[in-house]
């Protein structure tokens, strides 16, 4: 494989319970896709493979995909130990770091293609860390070199991500892309976020 031919991998989170929506946020719909099928159909156009991991409500997150040949996926035994072991679960399933990667929790389903082509191109451009920000918050999907990758799968299970993505000199996107910082944890971020599409 030629470098021109690499991309970076997407990961998505969704082994979380839901809890606090009291219903499967991967299978939530927005615009006749579910959240999972949107989040992969726009890392899928930039990031190759697409890799999910899933943890609780596997079997029903599988069985409401709408497009499941779009989506590689790996399976978190310990959902509840953070979400620290599932991007280290995804980034172990990918078969190639080398270019990258873009992860993103399946609850922010709004990102858009221009801001996932950005991210891709900042990490091709030899970015260590780039982040979306929005109106002067940080967002999601968040890029990271392979190197940075490497160093995640090595934390132990009491590190955190975020504190060591925050240690790196990260490139900050700006972007008029709201979707970026959209987050659905509750019945009511749901209903707020039907409004904004609508």
């Amino acid at each position: 494989m030629n470098s021109a031919s690499i991309t970076p991998a997407g990961v998505i989170l969704a082994a979380g319970a839901s809890s606090r929506m009291g219903r499967v946020k991967a299978l939530l719909e927005i615009d006749g896709e579910t959240f999972i099928d949107r989040v992969a159909r726009v890392l899928g156009t930039k990031c190759n493979p697409v890799i999910a991991v899933l943890g609780h409500h596997a079997e029903a997150i599988r069985a409401g995909l709408r497009n499941p040949g779009a989506i590689q996926f790996a399976e978190n035994p310990e959902p509840d130990c953070g979400m620290l072991t599932s991007l280290q679960i995804g980034l172990c399933s990918a078969p190639d770091l080398s270019a990258g990667v873009l992860f993103t929790p399946v609850d922010v389903p709004l990102v858009s293609l221009s801001t996932v082509s950005l991210l891709a191109a900042a990490l091709s451009k030899g970015a260590s860390v780039a982040v979306p920000v929005y109106k002067g918050k940080r967002g999601h999907p968040v890029a990271i070199s392979g190197g940075v990758a490497e160093r995640l799968m090595g934390l132990p299970e009491s590190g955190r991500a975020n504190d060591m993505i925050r240690a790196e000199v990260a490139v900050e996107i700006t972007v008029a892309d709201a979707g970026v910082i959209l987050e659905v944890d509750t019945p009511q971020d749901y209903e707020a976020l039907l409004c904004h599409v609508g």
